[in-house]
């Protein structure tokens, strides 16, 4: 489990296919602090580290993650955000994030408001626009943040200038495709009501 504050940037080494897997290698100062079967959030997406060598570790996403986020669409020299699962004893400085990417949004526009930033992204499946709820959280790209607003399947949040030095949203450009997790009560309540508040077929 992650809470979506970054803690440290990667860099994409090397990307090895292997059958519909991809082995990502990736350069960071975490590395030293890793350890093989430990999972790291990049992009939002949990992996397991499974080999170290110095400052650079390899994780494997299966065809099944390379489908639901934009790691299909990484390449080398890349920068990712990283973060470290929680321990029990930590502080839940953003919000609760699984690790598992429900959908990716393209990045439609970006506005220096002399002090921050409004990214507005469009979701991919407009279905999913119920689970994002102004002033709520959302992850992007493995990040904690609130919605500003929200308009049929356009969402947009303010990224402050920590934020914005301090993780990739600095190289997102319009067309950029970031990872969504939306937030796990929202999920929860949302299959609690279609799943007894529907209405009930005739037999």
């Amino acid at each position: 489990m992650f809470t979506g504050i970054i803690e440290q940037q990667g860099k994409i080494e090397k990307i090895e296919s292997e059958g519909t897997n991809q082995h990502f290698w990736i350069s960071s100062p975490l590395a030293e602090n890793l350890k093989v079967d430990q999972s790291v959030a990049h992009n939002g997406v949990c992996l397991t580290v499974v080999e170290i060598i110095g400052n650079t570790y390899r994780v494997t996403a299966i065809q099944e993650t390379l489908h639901r986020s934009n790691l299909n669409h990484i390449t080398e020299n890349d920068i990712i955000n990283l973060e470290r699962c929680t321990p029990a004893y930590g502080r839940f400085d953003g919000h609760i994030v699984q690790g598992h990417v429900d959908d990716t949004a393209i990045c439609k526009s970006i506005k220096n408001q002399n002090g921050s930033w409004l990214f507005s992204f469009r979701i991919n499946n407009q279905e999913n626009t119920s689970l994002i709820v102004e002033k709520g959280s959302i992850c992007v790209n493995g990040i904690s943040l609130t919605v500003a607003d929200i308009k049929d399947n356009i969402f947009s949040v303010a990224i402050i200038p920590y934020t914005f030095e301090h993780t990739n949203f600095k190289y997102l450009h319009e067309s950029s495709i970031v990872n969504i997790e939306y937030d796990i009560v929202g999920k929860y309540i949302s299959k609690i009501m279609h799943t007894y508040f529907q209405p009930k077929q005739n037999v």
